[in-house]
Order: C-alpha cells, then structure tokens, then sequence
C-alpha cells in the first residue's frame, strides 16, 4: 500500500468499510478491524511503532499548531481539524526522547481514544506527531510478545507488545498507555480558560 493511497484510505471512512463486503455497523467497526489484526506502522526517533487501525481516524501533514500555557510538556498545543479542536502529543517528549523536530516527513496520527462506556458522542479525539508513517500491515497474535520489563528505552507501560518482522521487533503502542481521556480535558480546559 502506498503512502499516497494510505493517506487516502484513512482519511475516509467509507473506504474502510468497504474493506468487508458486509455491513458493519459504526458501534461495531473498532472491533472488526482488531479483528482484522491490521496496524499503521510509522517512525519515532528512528524506531519503528504501530497502532490499531480501529483507533486511527486520519492522517494529516502538520498544519499551524496553537501553543496553551500552562499544557504539559509533552502536549504541543492544539490544531484546527475542520472546525473541532484537537490536543496535538508530543510523544518524542512524553517517551523522554527529546521534542520532534518538524521536517517534510512529518505527520499528525489523528486518534479515536477508547471511551469506558463505548459511546460514539463521548470519543475523545488527540493527535499525535510521528516523524514518518509507513503503511498498515497485518499483525497475527501469534507474532506479538510481551515487552521486557528492564533495558527499554521507554516505560513498557506504553508498549503492548512487539511483533516480530523480518529485521527486528515492530512496538505496538497502548493506546490507553500514551494518552488518556483526562489528559485530553485538561488540555482543552485550559484552552477554555485561555479564550476566555
């Protein structure tokens, strides 16, 4: 899949549906592709990481990002996406690897975070800077394993596990590990407090 095609593809929903050629309801949809075993692949600090696709909403290149006082470091500020604002995460900064340096590759994951009650209205939406992305490849279960607790870069708390490949390990990310849903309120509260 090339990267083109890949930026098209998660751009649009529909596209995705019509991977299947059964309808799937929008409630549904996250678990069909986990289902699928598919991750979107792309570069941090010249390590290679992948995230679900069912918590990836788009892709985008960096536009004007907004700086709020008083954000933790790791939060970049904030981006105008068709109207909505949306926290924009640092994880370079958050893994303790230093801030992203923006170039020509540089792109913005948007994120769809898993809510506890499962509710479509309540999904908090954050963005993430990943100094390249790749294309979405197909993981089996049986090809993923736990992290080592010691001799990571990292905290393993952010790591679900790591699929094996052709010339290393791949880091699947916890979503729940590298943003939270309070982080995500507190990051717009203090957006509020700011306009106001």
């Amino acid at each position: 899949m090339d990267t083109e095609y890949l930026l098209t593809w998660m751009q649009n929903p529909n596209d995705r549906r019509e991977m299947s050629e059964t309808t799937i309801s929008a409630n549904s949809e996250a678990k069909y592709m986990k289902t699928m075993h598919q991750y979107l692949t792309f570069r941090i600090d010249g390590e290679v990481y992948a995230l679900c696709v069912s918590n990836v909403r788009e892709i985008l290149e960096v536009p004007r990002v907004t700086r709020i006082p008083k954000m933790p470091p790791f939060m970049a500020g904030v981006i105008n996406l068709r109207g909505s604002v949306v926290p924009l995460i640092d994880l370079k900064l958050k893994f303790a690897l230093g801030p992203t340096i923006i170039t020509s590759h540089t792109a913005i994951i948007v994120l769809e975070l898993p809510t506890e009650n499962g509710e479509a209205k309540s999904t908090k939406i954050a963005g993430i800077y990943a100094d390249a992305v790749h294309k979405v490849i197909s993981i089996e279960p049986s090809d993923i394993v736990l992290p080592p607790t010691i001799g990571f870069s990292i905290d393993t708390a952010f790591i679900e596990g790591l699929a094996k490949n052709e010339t290393g390990f791949i880091s699947i990310l916890a979503i729940e590990g590298i943003v939270s849903a309070k982080e995500i309120d507190s990051s717009l509260s203090e957006l509020e407090k700011k306009e106001a």
